[in-house]
């Protein structure tokens, strides 16, 4: 077994993580290589089992395309993700961190995230692809103070 194999790893290659997002339904068609220096994985480089990313922009930013492998889930690798992504987004100057979800809702409300309305987001975050037009309005619209 690979020791390094429950490491979190920064900036993993986008065809490596590709296939995770989609088995998750999470978009990729925005996603560019030159993005994924503020996305880590978990797992071999080649296969990772767990993704999650951030844009970051100033003092916020947006958490996105956290997925991990179904035989990976309830195992804290999603909690794990997202905690290493907080302490990185601080490390950087964050001071909040949103995120849209349809799905995993009460995931980030157990983390701390609690829903806003959208109007309430600012204009860095209003103004990415994932907030304007690929989630869907019905998306739950959430917000973490670092």
């Amino acid at each position: 077994m690979n020791p390094l194999a429950n490491d979190i790893a920064r900036s993993p290659s986008r065809t490596a993580i590709i296939p995770l997002l989609e088995g998750a339904g999470l978009p990729t068609a925005d996603l560019l290589e030159e993005q994924l220096e503020h996305f880590f994985f978990i797992g071999p480089r080649p296969s990772p089992f767990g993704v999650v990313g951030l844009a970051i922009h100033d003092s916020a930013a947006l958490l996105r395309s956290l997925a991990v492998a179904p035989n990976h889930r309830a195992a804290g690798t999603g909690s794990r993700l997202v905690s290493h992504a907080e302490d990185y987004a601080r490390s950087t100057g964050v001071k909040t961190v949103y995120l849209l979800t349809t799905t995993a809702e009460a995931f980030f409300a157990r983390r701390g995230y609690h829903r806003i309305e959208r109007r309430e987001a600012p204009e860095s975050i209003r103004s990415t692809r994932e907030f304007s037009d690929i989630c869907p309005a019905s998306s739950a619209f959430m917000m973490k103070r670092l």
